[in-house]
């Protein structure tokens, strides 16, 4: 999971997710978010974990790169992979479940309505 900007999507996500078991995520690195999606997030990997930690289905948080391999679900024991329809193409080992992605929301287009308020603000000027 990335969660540059947290959202219903995300939320929906954990709590389908958290009834397969101990719900552990795996958060993308800064350096990831910046190398595969281009983005520099707006909230750094601590900021960004600290939320998740605080959301009751979360067993876990750790550091984890934007392409998972089956070294690393190994290494951290885990058993199923639980991801949007976005990542459908990944398969491992592991059992996977693929969930559809939230309509209408994603960090990309809160980032873009963002952007649009902002630019909106500065031409408002009185």
């Amino acid at each position: 999971m990335s969660c540059s900007i947290m959202h219903h999507g995300h939320v929906r996500l954990i709590k389908r997710a958290s009834k397969y078991g101990r719900l552990i995520i795996s958060l993308t690195l800064d350096k990831d978010l910046i190398k595969y999606k281009k983005i520099k997030p707006e909230l750094a990997f601590k900021y960004r974990k600290e939320i998740l930690q605080s959301i009751k289905n979360v067993h876990k948080v750790i550091p984890g790169r934007y392409i998972l391999d089956q070294k690393f679900l190994n290494k951290n024991k885990i058993d199923i992979v639980v991801q949007g329809s976005d990542y459908k193409n990944r398969q491992f080992k592991n059992k996977v479940i693929t969930f559809p992605r939230t309509l209408s929301i994603s960090s990309s287009k809160i980032r873009k309505l963002a952007a649009k308020n902002t630019l909106k603000k500065k031409t408002l000027k009185i």
